[in-house]
């Protein structure tokens, strides 16, 4: 499968691209600085620009059979204009290149899961990752407004530990966890399952470690 990756040289995006190529998809890697991503491997194009750029957008997303984003804000203490325009220009290239398939990395942060993602997401995250958390409501609200066939992937507090394969995803899911956190691999590997499993199409799904 094509697929382009935004933010694919952040933390969990190099994970994303690593397990893509590793699954024998064709990857577009969009990168803001292309020296964060030291990969060279067959199936892999990089593309370095801003995501506020329409026209290097639209270019990366034309032909593709999926997009995948795991952007994240420059700082998690401030809400990042960038990013929130950036999705914007994701969504219309998306709908003018007829690209359906839209895989969004959020966290359990957001107002709607915090209250069943455990202790710290529930009580610390709205105030120490207030803006963090607005801007993934802002993008989330946009998505979910959009034509396309998208799947909100809510991930936990994310760590870079191994990949385990030992969690769970669904709508209703809870967490009694102090802390509750998985591996950027483990949800690397959920988002990718994404592009064949079709349970959650048009839907906002909870990721956490199984119990």
């Amino acid at each position: 499968m094509k697929v382009v990756i935004f933010g694919a040289s952040g933390a969990t995006g190099q994970y994303l691209v690593q397990k893509a190529l590793d699954q024998q998809h064709e990857v577009t890697a969009f990168v803001r600085n292309r020296g964060k991503l030291a990969v060279e491997r067959p199936r892999l194009t990089i593309i370095k620009g801003n995501v506020k750029d329409q026209h290097i957008v639209h270019n990366a997303i034309t032909g593709q059979d999926a997009v995948l984003s795991a952007l994240g804000a420059s700082s998690i203490f401030k809400l990042d204009q960038l990013v929130i325009e950036g999705m914007a220009n994701i969504l219309n290239a998306m709908e003018s290149c007829v690209v359906r398939r839209l895989i969004y990395l959020s966290t359990l942060g957001v107002e709607e899961s915090r209250a069943s993602a455990g202790f710290m997401i529930r009580n610390l995250a709205p105030t120490m990752l207030r803006n963090e958390i607005k801007g993934h409501e802002l993008r989330e609200n946009m998505i979910r407004k959009s034509e396309s066939l998208w799947t909100i992937v809510r991930a936990p507090i994310l760590t870079n530990g191994p990949f385990t394969g030992k969690y769970r995803c669904g709508e209703s899911l809870k967490s009694d966890s102090f802390m509750t956190s998985l591996s950027r691999a483990d949800v690397a590997d959920l988002m990718l399952s994404q592009l064949t499993d079709q349970r959650f199409n048009r839907k906002s799904i909870s990721l956490m470690p199984s119990n």
